[in-house]
């Protein structure tokens, strides 16, 4: 977060949505401490409210799973007759 919070192109948020982990509080109390982060950023933690940043690359991961590995036995056995 310090990273992402001192970059040139970054604004100071206004509320931070993260989910339930429990690093996330004492983390954003040292930042606020520090006052690298604005006392009045309202910090948000709930499941979720940041769906939409996990679900933005649901695309891609429907794309590569299948690559993972073969999908049932008979897959598996279809290739392993082609080598």
């Amino acid at each position: 977060m310090r990273k992402t919070l001192s970059a040139s192109h970054t604004q100071e948020p206004r509320v931070i949505n993260v989910d339930k982990n429990a690093a996330y509080p004492p983390a954003v109390d040292e930042l606020k401490a520090e006052e690298q982060l604005p006392k009045t950023t309202e910090f948000r933690q709930v499941k979720y409210l940041n769906n939409r940043v996990e679900q933005d690359h649901r695309f891609i991961k429907r794309l590569t799973k299948p690559g993972m590995g073969f999908g049932s036995f008979n897959t598996a056995l279809a290739f392993l007759k082609r080598i």
